[in-house]
């Protein structure tokens, strides 16, 4: 019987080692798996590096990995917002590596990756500094950088519902990175906010197909709830 359900978080991502590429979706926080990072910090896993929309901003999420100086690498499109106060400490001190990719090709090389391309072109960054040291082309008149995909060997993502064989149907701009993470990533875990029956979901809407999915987990009750 397929059944990708872990009963905690903590078991969720008891797989993740040190060295780690891991791809965390989310825009800003929606879509963002907090509960799942927070679990990789229970964890200890360290010297990781992180592909993301951002570098995180306040306390929670990606800037908590910050903060507990597990990152070795960020690979993403908005290092610096307001609050990104412990990725630009760290940044400063040279104790975090960034690799700046435009949105729009952050996404491309994520869906390359899943979609088992060699590389891709794209007209993108032609002509600036992002385009240093990479190879060229002249397509049909107009001219190309040549980036190479981008692979994880997690992704954590978050959706709205799940069956326990993996399917995933997410909520609004939650949407976002999670569809094209989980088809780029060696392990995909998957915190929803539920989990229903086989045959819940209407396969009309499901977006990520369990077959890109390893490992679901239900969102744990929030402290104010427990208190409650």
């Amino acid at each position: 019987m397929i059944n990708k359900i872990s009963e905690t978080m903590r078991e969720a991502v008891s797989g993740l080692h040190d060295g780690a590429a891991i791809m965390i979706s989310g825009f800003g926080d929606a879509g963002m798996p907090h509960q799942l990072v927070e679990a990789v910090i229970d964890h200890g896993a360290s010297d990781l590096t992180v592909i993301s929309n951002n570098a995180g901003a306040g306390e929670i999420g990606i800037a908590a990995l910050m903060k507990a100086n597990r990152v070795r690498k960020v690979i993403c499109s908005f290092p610096r917002q307001a609050g990104a106060h412990h990725f630009e400490s760290r940044f400063r001190a040279g104790e975090v590596e960034l690799e700046l990719v435009p949105q729009g090709n952050l996404a491309a090389r994520i869906e390359a990756a899943g979609a088992g391309l060699g590389a891709i072109y794209t007209p993108t960054g032609y002509g600036t500094m992002l385009a240093e040291g990479k190879e060229t082309r002249e397509i049909d008149g107009r001219n190309y950088v040549l980036e190479y995909p981008i692979h994880a060997d997690f992704a954590l993502i978050r959706a709205q519902a799940a069956d326990r064989w993996g399917n995933l149907v997410y909520r609004k701009v939650a949407r976002n990175f999670g569809p094209i993470m989980a088809m780029a990533a060696k392990c995909t875990i998957a915190q929803v906010a539920e989990i229903v029956p086989l045959g819940g979901l209407d396969p009309e809407v499901i977006v990520t197909p369990g077959i890109f999915v390893q490992k679901i987990v239900l969102n744990a009750p929030s402290s104010a709830a427990q208190a409650a």
